[in-house]
């Protein structure tokens, strides 16, 4: 027979004949407590084997004489079983509580592979994989950051690592001995969470043993007070605070988890921890004065009922005046709660930072590239996932679990928290915010899981602009849950650079329906995505008026959807096709539909490599066009026959004009900046030898217009327009 006995510490066993009677018959009623003794000192089932798990505090509570063997469980010493545990975890479907069967294997074995080679570079998540809870954390944060394709997300990353702490502390006391009965999780958020705070405020991740003695002992006045410290020295310590590995900091600790430490840190202040002596003063006083108030109260009533004294009211009165005193300065204190919360937010000196989750992306799969020689600068220390821990905290769900692990939030003080803070954030984030700085409001309105409070600050924001932020799946999915908060139309939505797929615009298919102007740039968006474009423009509600898919392999199945979008479509009124290989084949696919849409007024389809032909054909169908008012066709493969044919065209104009060259005969074109400036933007994409032949094909139609003329104002404009061309052009040759 093998018992095992789980968690020993929990139970006070007393060895002594006096404390526990002996007893050898399984059958006789004694104690639980008696049973485990009788057990462990072999009165009762001498034969039978027995293994006890406790904690390092509570292991000499067994007399050594019934001890046969001290065994400490460390974790995964073997980086090969490590590596194991992660191909296991990762592969595994729907183990992060959503659909992940669909999920691409060879993601999943490139996760493995940067991960491994993370840990082989022995830098500081391969001490926290030491420990397999916090494999779980990794792989669980993992999953959340590349298989989550659901609106809304079904996690949150405050959730998860609330879950985390749940896993392991849950029930758990620090010390049973102790009369506090103080759960161990709620000193944690004490003790450690204040060390944490204190390192987000000073901008700090190592922290010596002078800085930990300064934090933990150094309110120590009582022997129970520092029989805890040291049970939590003993038990906990080294789960939140590991010994750093990076070279010339051997001789201090870091937190296990790097984002560990911002969620201690928001714990401690959103638990009210952070207080002045003051405020510890009057709380204590006025539980005790409150009490007071509550006994003499009733002794006061009675005596009024057979004495009529005048000042027994008053005297009343008085005595509840400190606790409703009180009461307003607990106020106060969450008012600054919700001040700390948006001040941390948006702190104008993390706004160019990369946005949190590519951030947590990179603690756990690394940096590729040159990695830091030990004796460089390391980058200043960014901390921006504390106050969007804070906010998710503060959910429902979050406070819920905090509760079984004796971190009580009330529901009031979340709701004035919420309330102080909301004047605050929605004005800061009026003011328009970096992409990077926006993404990261978005997650923390996420994870704040408020939705009425997450409505009206979205409804404020009428431009949307996140140009070059990796728009993951999970990001995606985080736009569209907070945006889906409400119905209002978006001025501008601007998710250029994006890394936009296919599955990215079905994600955000409802939100893109409500916005007016659509930068969709730079996406490497193929014909397939055009499937979804236009199944977005034919939609009943699509209010898209400007949409931008400049630079992106379009194709001349794209222009197939498009042109079908065109047809049906009664919103969209501008429309960039610039750079989208569409060919001569494509541009007639689009100027075959172009004459059922009856809104459009704007049209560019340069650097198409349209011939002459394609181009004619197009301005032909423009002029019928009942809006359309104006097309670019500018670097384009456009013969001198076809130009002149084109601006014949533009002589007898019928309302369209053609944007094709910077001259118009003997005279600068009226939209020569608007082409130079499009040129200039989109150099860095284009192909440089290319735009060096238009550029100087250009330059020499601008020096024989400009000797065509005699008009000396004219000749001016075309010498400064010759020079800005110039300049471009020796931007091409440095490189630049």
């Amino acid at each position: 027979v093998l018992f095992i006995l789980n968690g020993l510490e929990r139970v006070n066993l007393d060895f002594r004949l006096a404390g526990t009677e002996l007893c050898c018959d399984p059958n006789e009623p004694v104690p639980p407590s008696a049973i485990v003794v009788n057990l462990l000192r072999k009165y009762l089932l001498p034969e039978a084997s027995i293994i006890v798990t406790t904690r390092p505090s509570a292991v000499r509570r067994i007399p050594g004489k019934y001890v046969g063997r001290y065994a400490e469980i460390c974790g995964f010493s073997d980086t090969n079983l490590q590596k194991l545990y992660f191909q296991m975890r990762l592969s595994q479907p729907g183990c992060s509580g959503e659909d992940s069967a669909g999920s691409n294997s060879g993601e999943q074995e490139n996760l493995v592979e940067m991960l491994s080679r993370n840990l082989e570079r022995h830098n500081q998540i391969a001490a926290a994989c030491f420990l397999p809870s916090y494999c779980w954390l990794v792989c669980t944060t993992l999953h959340f950051l590349y298989f989550t394709r659901t609106v809304p997300p079904s996690q949150t990353l405050t959730g998860i690592y609330t879950s985390f702490l749940r896993l392991n502390f849950s029930g758990e006391v620090l010390d049973s001995t102790d009369p506090t009965n103080i759960s161990m999780m709620k000193y944690v958020a004490k003790m450690v969470g204040k060390l944490a705070y204190e390192g987000v405020m000073s901008r700090k991740t190592c922290f010596s043993e002078d800085d930990l003695q300064q934090c933990f002992e150094v309110e120590m006045k009582t022997e129970s007070e520092l029989n805890l410290l040291e049970v939590f020295r003993s038990d906990v310590f080294r789960f939140f605070l590991t010994p750093c590995v990076q070279p010339g900091k051997e001789h201090t600790f870091v937190f296990t988890i790097p984002a560990m430490q911002e969620y201690l840190a928001a714990l401690y202040v959103v638990l009210g921890e952070k207080k002045t002596l003051a405020q510890r003063v009057g709380k204590e006083l006025s539980e005790v004065i409150g009490k007071v108030s509550e006994d003499v109260a009733v002794v006061l009533s009675i005596i009024s009922k057979v004495l009529p004294l005048r000042f027994l009211p008053v005297l009343f009165n008085l005595l509840k005046i400190f606790p409703r005193y009180f009461s307003r300065l607990s106020g106060k204190d969450r008012d600054a709660i919700a001040h700390t919360m948006a001040e941390e937010l948006f702190k104008e000196e993390d706004y160019y930072n990369d946005d949190v989750l590519d951030q947590i992306n990179s603690s756990i799969l690394g940096v590729e590239g040159p990695m830091h020689h030990p004796d460089e600068a390391p980058d200043d220390e960014v901390f921006e996932l504390f106050p969007i821990f804070m906010g998710g905290i503060l959910s429902r769900r979050n406070r819920a679990i905090l509760e079984q692990l004796g971190c009580s939030i009330k529901n009031l003080a979340a709701f004035e928290i919420a309330k102080a803070m909301k004047k605050t954030v929605i004005r800061n984030s009026r003011k328009g915010l970096p992409p990077s700085e926006l993404m990261d409001y978005l997650f923390f309105l996420h994870e704040f899981q408020n939705e009425r409070f997450t409505a009206e600050a979205i409804r404020s924001l009428r431009t949307v602009n996140l140009s070059s932020v990796k728009m993951t799946p999970l990001k995606c999915c985080v736009l569209a849950s907070v945006m889906g908060t409400t119905c209002h139309e978006v001025e501008e939505l601007n998710l250029t650079s994006c890394n936009l797929d296919t599955s990215s615009l079905r994600i955000l298919f409802p939100v893109l329906l409500r916005c007016r102007t659509l930068h969709l740039q730079l996406n490497s968006l193929d014909s397939d995505a055009c499937k979804e474009i236009r199944d977005l423009l034919l939609h009943d509600k699509c209010v898209v008026s400007n949409l931008r898919l400049a630079n992106n392999p379009v194709g001349e199945q794209g222009a197939q959807y498009l042109a079908e979008a065109l047809a049906g479509n009664h919103s969209l009124t501008h429309l960039s096709l610039l750079h989208t290989a569409l060919g001569d084949r494509g541009t007639e696919v689009i100027a075959q539909h172009l004459a059922k849409n009856q809104h459009l007024q704007e049209l560019n389809l340069g650097y198409n490599s349209l011939t002459d032909t394609a181009a004619l054909h197009v301005v032909e169908v423009a002029k019928k066009h009942s809006t359309l008012d104006k097309v670019h066709l500018y670097f384009n493969d456009i013969s001198e026959d076809g130009k002149r044919a084109l601006h014949s065209l533009r002589a007898d104009r019928d309302g369209v004009r053609a944007l094709v060259f910077l001259t118009a005969g003997t005279d600068v074109s009226d939209y020569w900046s608007n082409i130079l400036n499009v040129v200039q933007r989109n150099l860095p994409f284009w192909d440089r030898e290319r735009v060096r032949q238009h550029l100087a094909l250009i330059l020499q139609d601008l020096e024989s217009s400009r000797r065509q003329t005699a008009n000396p104002w004219r000749k001016a404009k075309f010498l400064r327009v010759e020079n800005e061309v110039k300049k471009m052009l020796g931007k091409l040759q440095h490189g630049t």
